[in-house]
């Protein structure tokens, strides 16, 4: 292991674009040093190189979550290059435009479970050791409305891969809190972020600028990770307050 970081570390898959990226610029502001994760190259430097301008400090880590043996190593090579992963974000998802069961098919419902199920536990299992080793850590793992309630316009494949983290992150407290290891299942309502693109149907420009920003969601990931080692946040749900899933939005009825 290379020489430790005196900054705090946060490791955030996903890291590139929307709630993932202002997560990391917003610990970065914080003080923190930023792994951040990705499988876009250049949407990573662009990341980097912003922080960067900021007075942050960050590095990238291309990466698929859903090959394990890569998470392996991009978490070794965090800890070598830094002596430590104080956080870990999981905030990497994907959801496919033909979701429904009469449109779904099963290679599209394996690249969905891949990326935001089985990503997640690869990550999560690639830095308990180091967490223990150390004393404890903060895991977030950013789901969605749909891991918190069944919502039809998600479909099948995200809604289930959602819903499945909650108890992946409660099964990290049960196991790990008395490591010192807490973790938080974040779920946020409608947030313009890119993977609106991916719907069936994407919203209008008038209902987009009143979701939720990504920044807000970064902002509570920030507060759970900074909270003290003794406070534990177990779920964060988050939503705009003009809510289209309350209101009935036209385009989230399915077709």
């Amino acid at each position: 292991m290379g020489k430790t970081n005196t900054k705090k570390v946060a490791w955030i898959t996903g890291g590139g674009t929307g709630i993932g990226l202002a997560t990391a610029q917003r610990l970065a502001g914080q003080g923190w040093h930023v792994a951040v994760s990705g499988r876009r190259e250049a949407e990573l430097k662009a990341a980097c190189d912003a922080i960067a301008k900021a007075g942050g400090s960050a590095e990238a880590v291309p990466l698929d979550v859903s090959d394990a043996a890569a998470v392996t190593r991009a978490a070794e090579g965090i800890l070598a290059r830094n002596g430590r992963i104080d956080a870990l974000v999981c905030s990497a998802g994907t959801n496919v435009p033909n979701r429904y069961w009469k449109d779904l098919t099963p290679e599209a419902f394996a690249k969905v479970s891949a990326i935001n199920l089985n990503g997640v536990a690869f990550c999560v299992g690639a830095v308990l050791p180091a967490m223990r080793a150390a004393g404890g850590g903060s895991i977030v793992v950013v789901s969605s409305w749909a891991g918190w309630r069944y919502l039809p316009f998600t479909g099948a494949a995200y809604g289930a891969t959602k819903q499945g983290l909650s108890p992946l992150v409660e099964s990290i407290n049960d196991q790990e809190g008395g490591n010192g290891i807490r973790a938080t299942h974040v779920c946020p309502g409608e947030v313009a972020t890119p993977i609106l693109r991916s719907r069936p149907v994407p919203p209008p420009e008038e209902d987009i600028a009143r979701m939720l920003e990504p920044e807000d969601v970064g902002d509570a990931i920030a507060y759970a990770v900074n909270a003290p080692a003794h406070v534990c946040l177990n779920e964060i749900v988050i939503g705009p307050t003009w809510n289209r899933i309350y209101r009935g939005a036209e385009d989230l009825r399915r077709r």
